[in-house]
Parts: structure tokens; sequence; C-alpha cells
């Protein structure tokens, strides 16, 4: 009797291990309140709602590394957070899975135009923008794109992001190209050359060019320059914690997208998608800008955040009026030679 009781339990062990292992997955980010975002807005919930163990572990666009989990058979992440361009080399060199949108039963119309690709799905909507110290300008400050290069009636430094992306936009914007119109501008010669004389009028008052995402806070904050451009999150987070008086303006913003992607070969695919599909209700997804000051991709999802946050997102309807979505397909195709141009230039 004693063993059979030993056996019965053995194999209950036995299985409870089997179906715990199973209902385990892992899902990869790029830490920080970021992920401590993903974890309060979607991680938990999915847990609670599920009973699956999300295990998590972070990554910095290593590509080679995932890369490698598929090509070996190795793959240990089922969902990873991946940037727009990395979505797209995954697709084309196939170790990220196509995504079934019917499947999520959604339609890439219901997402923020560019955050629905073939191998990976939105979730946050970020934007490289420009802000202003409040204090610089007692009579008013800058509005529009055109004001940040207007040194007569905004006189002061300026620091701007030390790369092409969303620098050349910018240019052009100001100069005055819709930005329904500014890749199509920006695939000419003479839109690209159109752009850098933009950028040599300014080029005098711009006191820094940044490399970190946490320079043009300080550059504002140090007094160091009166306006610069910068990712929203960083603004809203220093006029929200450290209590500067800082303000974005809004008009010609870049947006920007953070998605999730399956690799291929990933060992717990029903998981992976059912996991996504979570995430992807209007409900869930609009939870996450109450933890991190970013947009929602899902259109239904904005309508859904409390009008107090929604003020400071990317995607409020007010801040989106003037904003284009960055074109990862096009940086794909012009990013080093854009690049060696900016680099040339900067040196002379």
């Amino acid at each position: 009797m004693h063993l059979k009781k030993l056996a019965v339990l053995a194999a209950l062990s036995m299985f409870v291990i089997g179906a715990h292992a199973e209902e385990t997955m892992t899902i990869t980010s790029y830490g920080g309140a970021y992920q401590a975002s993903e974890d309060k807005a979607y991680f938990q919930p999915f847990t609670a709602k599920t009973g699956v163990k999300i295990l998590q572990d972070e990554w910095n666009n290593e590509v080679s590394k995932l890369k490698a989990m598929v090509e070996t058979g190795q793959v240990s992440w089922d969902v990873v957070d991946v940037e727009p361009a990395i979505a797209l080399q995954g697709c084309d060199e196939g170790w990220l899975q196509k995504i079934d949108y019917s499947a999520l039963g959604l339609n890439r119309d219901q997402f923020v135009k560019g955050s629905a690709l073939d191998c990976a799905v939105g979730t946050i909507v970020f934007g490289t923008i420009y802000a202003y110290d409040v204090d610089k300008f007692p009579n008013g400050g800058p509005q529009t794109a055109a004001d940040f290069w207007d040194v007569k009636k905004f006189p002061g430094a300026r620091s701007l992001r030390k790369s092409p992306k969303t620098t050349l936009e910018f240019a052009l914007i100001a100069d005055g190209v819709p930005t329904k119109d500014v890749y199509k501008v920006l695939s000419t010669p003479e839109g690209i050359d159109r752009a850098f004389a933009k950028l040599d009028q300014i080029r005098p008052n711009v006191k820094v060019w940044w490399t970190a995402g946490a320079q043009p806070v300080q550059l504002l904050a140090d007094g160091e320059v009166v306006m610069a451009t910068a990712w929203n999150g960083r603004i809203f987070d220093a006029v929200k914690n450290d209590h500067k008086n800082f303000k974005i303006v809004w008009d010609g913003q870049a947006l920007d997208f953070n998605l999730w992607a399956i690799p291929t070969g990933a060992k717990h695919l029903d998981l992976s998608n059912k996991f996504i599909k979570f995430t992807m209700d209007p409900d869930v997804m609009s939870k996450q800008s109450q933890y991190i000051s970013y947009g929602p991709t899902l259109l239904e999802a904005t309508k859904r955040v409390p009008v107090a946050i929604l003020a400071d997102l990317p995607t409020a309807p007010e801040n989106v009026k003037n904003a284009y979505p960055v074109s990862s397909e096009f940086w794909a195709d012009h990013d080093e030679e854009l690049t060696e141009r900016f680099n040339i230039w900067l040196a002379k």
C-alpha cells in the first residue's frame, strides 16, 4: 500500500512538473522602466488570467544572438520586443515568424500607420519631438517645427541628434515640406541637398549634437541650450518627476514603434500567440500608458486612455495633427549612405 501511494505521488509530481513546464514562457524586452511598464500592463495580468508563468529576459538588439538561437534550433525566447528595423531584417532573413492578424481578430487598418508589420505587431508609439525651457521664453515659446530655426524670434543655443535619422526629416518639415511628403522628397538627390541646406542654416546655433537619450534633458536642465530634439518620454519624465519647466512642441513629430515578434522555432508557439492576442485587447493595451508616457498602437486603445494621461502621449489626437511615421524601409535602404554624408558634413 505504501509503495502504491509513493508511486501515485511520484506520478502526480511528474504530471505537475510537466504541466508547469508546459505553462511557462519567456518574453524578452529592453529592461528598465519600459519593461517594468510591460510587466504591470501585460505580464502580470496575463499570468493572472491564464496561469501561465512568464519568465523575463532582456536584450539590447543583439541580432546575432537571436539568429544563432534560430539557426541552432535552441530558441529559448517565445516573444521578443523588437524595433522596426529588426522586424524587417528578421522577416527578410526568416528568423522571425509572420504575424497572422486574422488570428488576432484584427486588421492593419486598426493600427497607427506603420506599426503593423509582416513579422511584428506594434505595442507602443514614441515620438521624437523638440522641447524648450519655458523660463527662457516668458513672452511665449516656439510652436512649430520652423520655429526651431527662428533664432531671431527665439534666441539661444540648440541641440540636435547626431544622426541623420529624424534630423533630416525635421529639417525638411521646417523648410515647408508637408509631413506626408517627407520621404518622397528625401528619396531624391535634390531633397537630400535641401535637407542639408536647411541644416546649414541652424548649424551655427547647435551647441551640442546629442547621442544618448538623457543628454537633451540634461542640456536643457543645465541651461546649456534653450531647445532640443528629444524622445517624448524623457521630457515627460523630467517634467513629471523632476519638476522641470519644459514644454514639448509636437509639430512635425516623428512617430516610431516597439513591436512584439516571435522567433522562428519558438518552443511555445501557442502560448506566444495567446500572449500577443491578449495584449491586443484595446482595454489591456490602453493600460501601459499609465506606467510610461508612450501611446498605444491600436487606435481603439488610444480612445480608452484616460484624458489626463492622453494629453501627454504622442498618439493624442492633438499631438498627431502634423506627425509622420518613421519609415523603416527608407532607413533600411539609405541609412549607411546618409550616415556617411551626415558625418562628413559634421566634420567640415
